[in-house]
């Protein structure tokens, strides 16, 4: 084992770690700002179609369960494009044909995405969804299809950028994409003036429009913004061993964020067991834990360019010392956020019910949703790591493993147990994904060579 050739260090007076942190944070500011709008503008669809009525809501429900978890396998298989796009951040022929294959892998997963989501009338069919939620699907499910596939062309430009540290960049496309959402959103479901609107299809049509909008802008601001300005971007034939090369790194993460989805699924279904009211508080208790996990995903997303660019020389330590800072920039985060919900615990759970039972239920929830936020977004960070690494495969044999025995343990450990007891053992596997992330990073970190050879992800 070796640590490489000694990358030149970037710091500032305050410390080596100060500078990493600030330059995480300034990074991972607009990627928080672009997920939060992107998930607050999803919520227009579902308080326009809960006004016309609940057979829409089911049906855009029912479709919305397989596309939100496509679309988000979809994003896991393109951030393993990063550490490619982010070593050659300053070899613009270098990394003209990382970004090409890149779009070939978004183009194959993408089509698989748009395949499953296809799939929904067929899923529903076999789960039993009744059949007048069925007649409402129409062809909604085949317009969220070309959504997913939209949207993993975007992924392509989103995560190119990411890696080159663009992520100004990146917001500015994804905050023009919600808005288009929200604008139509109103226009084409909501109706306006003397036109009642298209109802479902509608949401649809303003689904594939946003998606088309952000991918659009950042394809646009690649080819003018950046180091690949003035090359053409033109796919050409695809050279199937550099996209495998580049699948090595991302379908693991697709298959973890999968892997994730289902597990949380079962949870689900284990509080709806027990009682309406613990599944009410589950749901809000997880929206609350998903606002502040963001901040940890696009502290990771930020923290990937900056522990890459030293991958190349085998800078062991320096590759740590970006992890380590990313870190500790999402442990203040996540601490301010934290702060932030304890000192407007009433008025934010209010936001979710004004039923006082539930919001007391809720706020007993607090120090557990904390600590579930906690341990997931340190996880998180690790797990970010192993990706500028190019190492994920032990990032998904970690999450199997743990969220296999939660899954396992879930329904029995509700029903003894109740709601907190099950939170309380999420919280145990998010701790115990801590320790494995945090030591496979360690272990094959300590791998580096100065000059790499190709990644062998095992």
């Amino acid at each position: 084992m070796t640590e490489g050739k000694t990358a030149p260090r970037e710091g500032d007076g305050n410390g080596e770690g100060g500078g990493k942190a600030r330059k995480i944070a300034g990074a991972a500011l607009p990627l928080y700002l672009t997920m939060i709008a992107s998930s607050a503008g999803s919520l227009v669809d579902t308080a326009l179609l809960g006004r016309q009525g609940a057979t829409s809501l089911a049906a855009f429900a029912v479709t919305v369960a397989v596309f939100s978890p496509a679309v988000a396998a979809i994003s896991g298989a393109m951030r393993g494009v990063m550490p490619f796009v982010a070593a050659k951040d300053d070899d613009p022929d270098g990394l003209l044909p990382v970004v090409r294959n890149g779009m070939w892998l978004g183009i194959c997963v993408g089509l698989l995405g748009a395949l499953a989501v296809a799939s929904v009338p067929l899923i529903s069919r076999l789960s039993g969804v009744p059949d007048s939620t069925l007649d409402a699907l129409g062809g909604f499910p085949y317009i969220l299809a070309c959504s997913a596939l939209v949207t993993s062309i975007g992924a392509t430009a989103t995560s190119t950028l990411v890696g080159l540290g663009q992520g100004k960049l990146v917001m500015r496309a994804g905050l023009t994409g919600t808005a288009a959402a929200v604008v139509l959103s109103l226009i084409l479901v909501g109706g306006i003036g003397s036109f009642d609107g298209l109802g479902l299809p509608g949401a649809g049509i303003a689904m594939v429009a946003s998606s088309l909008t952000n991918a659009t802008l950042a394809h646009i601001a690649l080819r003018r913004s950046t180091v690949l300005a003035g090359r053409s971007l033109r796919i050409g034939r695809p050279h199937l061993r550099e996209v495998i090369r580049l699948a090595r790194v991302g379908i693991p993460l697709a298959a973890t964020v999968l892997i994730k989805f289902a597990v949380l699924g079962v949870l689900s279904i284990a509080v709806a067991r027990i009682s309406s009211d613990d599944a009410a508080v589950h749901s809000i208790s997880v929206s609350l834990v998903n606002l502040m996990f963001t901040a940890a995903v696009a502290v990771g997303q930020a923290t990937v360019p900056l522990a890459a660019k030293y991958v190349k020389t085998g800078d062991v330590p320096e590759v740590r010392r970006g992890v380590l800072a990313g870190v500790w920039v999402t442990f203040c985060a996540v601490f301010a956020l934290g702060t932030l919900l304890v000192v407007l615990r009433d008025p934010v759970t209010s936001l979710f019910t004004k039923n006082a039972g539930l919001q007391d239920d809720v706020l007993a929830m607090l120090p557990l949703v904390l600590l579930v936020v906690v341990t997931d977004a340190f996880q998180a960070v690790f797990g970010f790591g192993l990706i500028a690494i190019k190492r994920t495969v032990p990032s998904l044999v970690t999450f199997a493993a743990c969220y296999g025995v939660l899954a396992l343990a879930a329904v029995p450990v509700a029903t003894a147990g109740g709601i907190h007891a099950l939170w309380a053992t999420l919280a145990g596997a998010n701790a115990l994904l801590v320790v494995g992330q945090a030591f496979f990073f360690h272990q094959r970190s300590g791998r580096l060579r100065a000059v790499e050879p190709e990644p062998v992800n095992a």
